[in-house]
């Protein structure tokens, strides 16, 4: 039986575990004369497999929030996302980019982005297991959670493909609002079945779903989009004429987009192909090449002529979009919480096999500070999402006050725990010194995806911006806010006084003060879900340096009396 690559690095991996020293070879296959200029020492074997789902906080959020019924199968995915294979994909998904195919040999107009098969195993499981659209179609309190927390071990894998299934779990709400639309297009986008190529969507066993929202000339301001909607004689039905700046994943089946109609900016329905067979006007000018997420075909499509289906009333595009925003806003915070755990593991894993000055790396003290405090960071973002998860879940199901915590928690959520990625890849990356700024290691790619997190939804200061409306125009939303702040009232005197603080800098409302009050209210929640749901040791800590100051301007920088080995025993699978 041939050897694959998976099982050479289980061999790997068990050679280094027992302590056989690995050699260069010589030419004849063995090693001359008994010296090497090349012996292989002090370096970490493979971290693979593992079980990306070994993290209390994630499992024990899960199962606050609802879900336990679910522990098995995420249990199951997180094995599955750490093992050989699926991290071989991760990496040859980004290695071999999409390519545009805008013509056929013919001269034929086709519009078509081709893959790796790599990419196509990857889409696959995460459809098969929910990832996409599913939860809209389980009736089980929870389901939306279950989601999230199966988010967070998938992506230990790869970033790039998530962004096709969060636009198909984000259109599902949206196209509710025209029901004759997701009476046919629903049970599709909900389906686990993944199933490429351009075809006639009623004909497909599963739909993908992407969004068609910003222009060159606006970007987040899509108000001044100037994609223009003209309506035809068949009632509900337009076509468009524009060219959009920034459409993810253009091998969607059917795609949200923003335009111009006579009443005003309105949502739209463009299918690829047309009911009758035909190929949909969807001319792709180019794919962007951009810093990180390189799996993933980011495109500018053109409409001329493009039919297109009303959702929602004319007018009302913002309006019809805003359910998809949240939840694409909560897939950007489970995405940075999920890149803090997977490089937290992987530094974690070379400090406990790679030596330094005579001792373990993970048994010197200033690096056992450095872990330490990003797990902090990291418990603090797993548990943050997944009670933003278990909002939307209680939300969809009619709870309005869970609804008006959403509303706010998912923007302040968004803007904090995005902010924070890159800094805390780049000190998870040097955590593996040079070997961490090769791309063998797997961590410039992390690196790279984590500033997309904080712009793709809006950047910081649309977010920002958001949470000053969301608490200018309706009372509920700061009242549901300190509804849950309260919850942990007389806990914590530091969490006590950072709350009074935020109370009185919400009264300010000024524009040029949203950030530090976004970042305020974030420290707050996060600290208040610590104090109520993790060991004293890490919401002593969090609280001590986020909110009481006794801490420095970079990870690392833990206070003398912070229970290091009390949060590192719960934070490092064990197994890394």
């Amino acid at each position: 039986m041939a050897t694959t690559w998976a099982d050479e690095q289980q061999q790997g991996t068990a050679e280094e575990r027992g302590g056989t020293r690995v050699s260069a070879p010589g030419a004849d296959g063995g090693h001359r004369g008994g010296a090497t200029t090349h012996d292989v020492t002090n370096q970490p074997g493979p971290l693979t497999p593992y079980d990306a789902s070994d993290d209390p906080a994630l499992l024990e959020g899960l199962r606050r929030e609802g879900a336990g019924w679910a522990e098995d199968d995420v249990r199951r995915l997180g094995l599955l996302a750490g093992s050989a294979q699926v991290q071989e994909w991760s990496d040859q998904a980004n290695r071999h980019a999409p390519e545009l195919r805008t013509h056929d040999r013919y001269g034929h107009r086709v519009d078509e982005v081709d893959f790796h098969p790599s990419w196509h195993h990857l889409m696959r499981t995460a459809v098969a297991e929910g990832l996409a659209a599913a939860p809209w179609a389980d009736d089980r309190p929870g389901a939306h959670v279950v989601r999230t927390a199966g988010g967070l071990v998938w992506g230990h894998t790869e970033a790039g493909h998530g962004c096709p299934t969060s636009m198909t779990y984000a259109a599902v709400p949206a196209l509710r609002r025209q029901p004759e639309l997701a009476a046919v297009y629903e049970p599709l986008l909900t389906s686990r079945e993944y199933e490429p190529g351009l075809r006639v969507p009623a004909d497909k066993r599963g739909l993908l779903a992407g969004m068609g929202m910003t222009e060159k000339q606006g970007g987040s301001d899509v108000r001044t989009n100037t994609t223009a909607a003209t309506p035809t004689s068949e009632s509900g039905v337009y076509t468009l004429r524009g060219h959009k700046w920034f459409t993810s994943a253009p091998m969607c089946d059917v795609f949200l987009v923003l335009a111009q109609a006579p009443g005003g900016l309105s949502c739209f329905l463009v299918p690829r192909v047309l009911p009758d067979g035909t190929r949909n006007t969807f001319r792709i000018q180019r794919l962007k090449d951009k810093l990180g997420n390189r799996s993933n075909a980011s495109s500018e499509p053109e409409f001329d002529g493009t039919v297109a289906w009303l959702v929602g009333p004319e007018g009302q595009g913002v309006k019809t979009i805003i359910e998809m925003v949240n939840c694409t806003r909560l897939d950007c915070v489970m995405m940075s919480a999920a890149l803090m755990r997977k490089t937290l593991v992987e530094a974690g894993h070379h400090a406990r096999h790679r030596s330094a000055f005579g001792a373990r790396l993970v048994d010197q003290p200033l690096m056992r500070n450095v872990l330490a405090d990003l797990a902090l960071e990291s418990e603090a973002a797993t548990t943050l999402t997944l009670r933003l998860a278990g909002a939307a879940d209680r939300a969809v199901r009619g709870d309005r006050g869970e609804a008006a915590f959403r509303r706010i928690a998912t923007a302040v959520g968004k803007y904090w725990v995005t902010k924070r990625g890159p800094a805390f890849t780049a000190e998870a990356l040097e955590c593996l010194g040079g070997n961490g700024y090769v791309e063998d290691s797997g961590m410039p790619r992390h690196y790279r995806e984590a500033p997309l997190l904080s712009i793709w939804e809006g950047s910081g200061n649309v977010n920002a911006l958001d949470v000053l409306r969301a608490l200018g125009r309706d009372t509920a939303t700061g009242q549901a806010l300190f509804d849950e702040l309260a919850l942990s009232r007389g806990a914590d005197a530091r969490l006590d006084a950072a709350v009074d603080r935020l109370k009185d800098r919400v009264a300010e409302g000024s524009q040029a003060g949203a950030r530090r009050l976004v970042e305020d209210m974030a420290l707050a929640l996060q600290g208040s879900l610590l104090v109520r749901h993790a060991p004293a040791a890490v919401a002593d800590a969090f609280c001590a340096t986020r909110l009481g100051g006794d801490w420095g301007h970079a990870f690392g920088t833990l206070p003398a009396s912070a229970p290091v080995d009390a949060i590192l025993g719960r934070a490092l699978p064990a197994g890394a």
